[in-house]
């Protein structure tokens, strides 16, 4: 006697996969052992890796008043007037931005014109209600209007009417805005599904900022913190998004085996090409702020945990993609439902590959313009260890993705082919004498 989740035919699992991934079919207690076998003690280990690398938050420290490290708050601009610039002294650099020459001033040649004198209130801190006056230049690349959100840095150590300068706009309206949007057309779209997915990605924001980032400034091995918590933000993850099934714990371990292969293609060629990660003003700050810290173990942690992303997205495809083969037709042995897989995995390399070198050249295009202008050869270009480090990213995250087709694949197929119980509770009430035939023939590959 079958269950009505099998007798539903291949029909109606098509079905359920135009909404979702349809529903997975129950494989067999002895199948279901195997991938225990292989999954508890895995997720074990990064249970004892959670709690033997538990950070207990962020170290204290002295701020700075460098870059990020300083001191912020939250600040109004009341009034803005029109004024000569020559009457202010504004040959300084405001503090709203750069101008176009090194020292401040107006672009030679040009007269500096008329500069806006902002008057700012803070609106937060101990200092609530004060107010303090900004200078912006005509040619400066933020202008400030009145009735404007701004934040402010404050520094206590410096005269009493430089304490506080503009440093950025308050965005938060905007960006809440369009996160609100996202998640409502996550919902929409995904339904139960959706809401899981955003479920899963603020547990996955929270093992980051709760684990991944506190641990590596305490001191910990930035690879190893990585593993743990990138492992953990995968079963969390998976599990909550496609359920606890075996055709998300095939998912699972492909996603596994690819980021070990990761770790080790980054750690090797992050070392022969002799990267630092030390290429820019925020690892330049972090490195003075807590020495102890592996930059470029922090380069490789970053590689594992960039690429993690797009790996489940790859694994689960492939995974559904065999199951769905095989509810259509039952009698597919594990040949054929490879070789039917992997061209729909070649279809998903080619895009993803693609993506993932776009993704990185549009983060990087204002180096690349830098690099045209002065016309460097593409050699020298890719030489330099700003671009050599995303090149290396780039290459093994890809490495990595398009290894997880096949392994996912071979993994499926040899599950779901191997799977007696769930074939024979499938296609058993339709026709007994061909599925018999069909098992006998399974058997022998």
């Amino acid at each position: 006697m079958t269950s009505p989740q099998n007798d539903s035919g291949p029909q109606d699992h098509q079905h359920g996969h135009s909404h979702s991934h349809g529903p997975a079919a129950p494989v067999s207690k002895h199948l279901r052992k195997v991938i225990a076998a292989v999954l508890i003690p895995f997720a074990t280990a990064v249970v004892v890796g959670l709690v033997v690398l538990w950070p207990g938050g962020a170290p204290a420290h002295e701020r700075t008043g460098v870059g990020f490290d300083r001191q912020t708050q939250q600040a109004t601009v009341v009034n803005v007037d029109k004024v000569d610039c020559k009457d202010v002294n504004a040959a300084q650099t405001p503090a709203t931005g750069n101008t176009t020459t090194p020292s401040g001033n107006a672009t030679p040649g040009q007269e500096p014109g008329l500069c806006e004198k902002a008057t700012i209130e803070v609106t937060t801190g101990h200092d609530k209600g004060r107010t303090f006056v900004e200078i912006v230049q005509p040619d400066a690349p933020r202008q400030l209007h009145e009735g404007q959100g701004v934040i402010v840095a404050y520094a206590p150590d410096a005269p009493h009417d430089l304490q506080y300068s503009v440093t950025d706009v308050d965005r938060k309206v905007p960006m809440a805005l369009l996160a609100g949007i996202f998640a409502l057309a996550v919902v929409l779209v995904g339904r139960l599904r959706g809401v899981m997915a955003l479920i899963a990605l603020a547990v996955s924001f929270a093992v980051l900022t709760l684990f991944i980032l506190p641990a590596i400034l305490q001191g910990s091995n930035p690879l190893l913190v990585a593993v743990v918590g990138a492992s953990a933000i995968m079963l969390i993850a998976l599990y909550m998004c496609h359920g606890l099934t075996a055709r998300t714990s095939v998912a699972v371990i492909g996603t596994l085996i690819s980021l070990l292969l990761i770790g080790l293609l980054g750690s090797l060629f992050i070392d022969w090409a002799s990267l630092t990660g030390n290429t820019d003003d925020s690892t330049g700050l972090i490195h003075g702020l807590y020495p102890h810290i592996d930059i470029s173990g922090l380069l490789l942690a970053g590689v594992i945990i960039g690429s993690l992303g797009v790996l489940d997205d790859v694994t689960v495809t492939q995974t559904s993609a065999v199951w769905e083969l095989h509810q259509a037709d039952p009698t597919m042995g594990a040949r054929k439902l490879y070789r039917a897989g992997i061209r729909i995995g070649r279809d998903h390399i080619a895009s993803v590959v693609n993506t993932l070198v776009l993704a990185y050249a549009g983060a990087a295009l204002p180096l690349l313009l830098l690099f045209s202008i002065a016309q460097s050869s593409v050699g020298t270009v890719a030489n330099s260890e700003l671009v050599a480090e995303e090149i290396v990213r780039t290459l093994v995250g890809s490495i990595g993705l398009v290894a997880s087709v096949p392994v996912t694949t071979v993994l499926a197929a040899l599950v779901v082919s191997a799977d007696r119980t769930g074939l024979g509770a499938e296609a058993g009430a339709s026709a007994p004498a061909r599925n018999g035939r069909g098992r006998r023939r399974r058997g022998r590959h």
